[in-house]
């Protein structure tokens, strides 16, 4: 089995690391052995809550094995296109959109402008959100060089924040501990001061300018050394694009290349911020002291996004339309949890376990009519009575 990054022992997310609550154990060795098309043993997924059984597996413990057997199957069977490759070529292609969209952004026709403008947006929109996610979780390289050096690239460069307290933040928090009160809740995308008109269609067109602030506040928690190279790097994704837009597009003014660059970067802000919203918060909580066992904690608090033909590409399956088959097995690629889709659902719905899915529009429309009781006061608990 492949090494993986420093990120995930510290959080948690090897044989060796042991989480701060213990909660990631169960499950880890299939995901890893998934994310490296290895196979495992029975015992390697036994959690700790099974030690002391005589080997006597708990039902969760026999729905998560088997649902990860009919995976990994899936898995070992694909090519190396279909796990990497297809989500890599996507990326290279946002690459490849950066020259033509500058040479564009230097046109003096409209249309052209326009043309460039938007294929800035899309590339920029690719990169970080769709690679920042798959290099946090370490997707796009089975080699922990390549993984450690893409999250810094994508995270650091394209998204402008620290990649440690990216993968730590997202890894340990946000799957580790998917909406358990006080932990995984999600409250880090809830400004409660903010309108509803204000948070859902105005406050996100600033994550440009937000983002690496806040970059700075995580960096206090950094060494030296980390912060340094943090500052470096989102300063050289900055700069990058601003001396491009001056010398290569041929804007005139600082103030005019800055709004351009502000505008690309905002331009997929507003879902973004939906998104990460939407699939999480007005779903089943839990008390950690009382959480479910995992199968149950993912079904029933994560909920997948109908397909959207711009979000699916820009925003990568795994965040839109694959979220739940994103939880279940967080390693694999984009493409990969689009394919194992059909898996998951029926052998879910075979169990009589939830597949929650809704469309955008029907989401949004709930969030700004429940807006006080979703996003402002405290979500109510939820007792899974009869599977604890």
């Amino acid at each position: 089995m492949q090494s993986v990054p420093e990120e995930w022992r510290e959080a948690g997310l090897t044989d060796g690391g042991k989480h701060s609550a213990g909660c990631v154990k169960r499950g880890e060795a299939e995901h890893l052995s998934l994310r490296n098309g290895t196979a495992v043993s029975d015992g390697g997924m036994e959690g700790e809550e099974t030690k002391g059984e005589k080997g006597v597996n708990t039902g969760e413990e026999t729905l998560m094995m088997e649902l990860s057997r009919l995976v990994q199957r899936t898995v070992k069977e694909s090519s190396w296109w279909e796990r990497r490759g297809v989500d890599c070529s996507i990326l290279a292609g946002a690459f490849l959109c950066l020259p033509p969209a500058f040479l564009l952004l230097g046109s003096s026709q409209l249309l052209h402008f326009t043309a460039g403008l938007l294929l800035m947006g899309v590339a920029h929109g690719v990169l970080s959100i769709k690679g920042t996610h798959l290099a946090s979780h370490g997707s796009l390289s089975e080699s922990q060089a390549w993984a450690e050096f893409w999250a810094v690239f994508f995270i650091e460069i394209c998204g402008s924040f620290p990649a440690q307290s990216g993968v730590q933040g997202h890894i340990k928090m946000h799957h580790a501990h998917t909406n358990i009160i006080g932990l995984g809740d999600s409250s880090t995308w809830k400004v409660p001061c903010l309108p509803r008109s204000i948070y859902l269609f105005v406050a996100p067109l600033g994550l440009p300018i937000i983002t690496p602030l806040v970059a700075l506040g995580q960096l206090r928690n950094h060494s030296v050394l980390h912060a340094i190279r943090t500052v470096l790097n989102v300063s050289l994704g900055f700069y990058s694009q601003y001396w491009l837009l001056r010398h290569v597009s041929g804007f005139q003014s600082p103030s005019s290349a800055l709004l351009c660059m502000m505008v690309c970067r905002a331009m997929f802000s507003l879902p973004y911020i939906h998104v990460n919203v939407f699939q999480h918060i007005g779903l089943p909580m839990f008390l950690a002291k009382q959480r479910p066992k995992r199968i149950y904690q993912m079904t029933h608090g994560v909920l997948n996004l109908a397909r959207n033909p711009l979000l699916d590409w820009i925003f990568g399956h795994s965040l839109i339309n694959c979220h739940v088959e994103h939880h279940l097995f967080p390693f694999l690629s984009d493409h990969m949890c689009l394919k194992i889709k059909p898996i998951v659902s029926s052998y879910l719905k075979e169990k009589k376990l939830p597949y929650q899915e809704d469309c955008y529009l029907s989401r949004l429309h709930l969030f700004f009519h429940r807006y006080q009781e979703l996003m402002v006061f405290a979500p109510p608990i939820t007792q899974l009575v009869g599977i604890q």
